[in-house]
């Protein structure tokens, strides 16, 4: 089972996953973002100073997370949902090339269906703020909250996590328990 936490940027998909990594055991793979990962491994311009290299790289992990063989369940912090919408806020604004928002787009259309559950997390209940990695520009979250409205509408296996932490919770304890999947929370 492959699950999925996407969204725009401080929308609460980290704190929501570090909350289950620590209350679960080994049954279930956790991966941490990728975008981070890029940023630290690869010494990249993440958000909107993303470039060409930066989104291949970042959707290449998208499709190892995908393919890679695993025993059990894991979960994810983004997804290939969250490669597809920040390319394409790249390209429209003249920072990454047309092939790279195809790119992106190709792996979106081909693979969106892997995932047994993305949990969307509403930006309505959670506070814009700066850690130092994630962009604090009130516009471009806009934007990017924007285009995942747009891009959502495709896809049949987006769960909305709305309210507090708490609430966001018991909506994946009870969507997970339909897939088998049983997690402490």
């Amino acid at each position: 089972m492959l699950i999925s936490f996407s969204g725009a940027q401080s929308t609460g998909k980290t704190t929501l996953l570090n909350h289950l990594m620590k209350l679960n055991d080994s049954a279930i793979e956790f991966i941490p973002e990728v975008t981070r990962l890029v940023k630290r491994e690869y010494d990249l311009p993440i958000n909107e100073d993303g470039n060409d290299v930066t989104q291949f790289m970042i959707v290449a992990e998208h499709v190892k997370n995908i393919y890679k063989k695993r025993e059990g369940a894991a979960i994810l912090d983004r997804c290939i949902l969250d490669g597809v919408v920040y390319t394409h806020w790249l390209t429209d604004n003249h920072k990454v090339s047309l092939s790279s928002y195809g790119i992106a787009s190709k792996f979106f259309n081909e693979l969106k269906d892997k995932y047994d559950v993305i949990f969307y997390t509403d930006p309505n209940d959670v506070k814009l703020e700066d850690d130092g990695e994630r962009s604090a520009d009130v516009g471009f979250r806009n934007d990017i909250i924007d285009l995942f409205e747009r891009y959502m509408v495709k896809l049949e296996n987006v769960v909305r996590l709305t309210g507090t932490v708490e609430e966001r919770l018991e909506t994946i304890k009870q969507t997970l328990a339909k897939h088998n999947l049983e997690v402490n929370i």
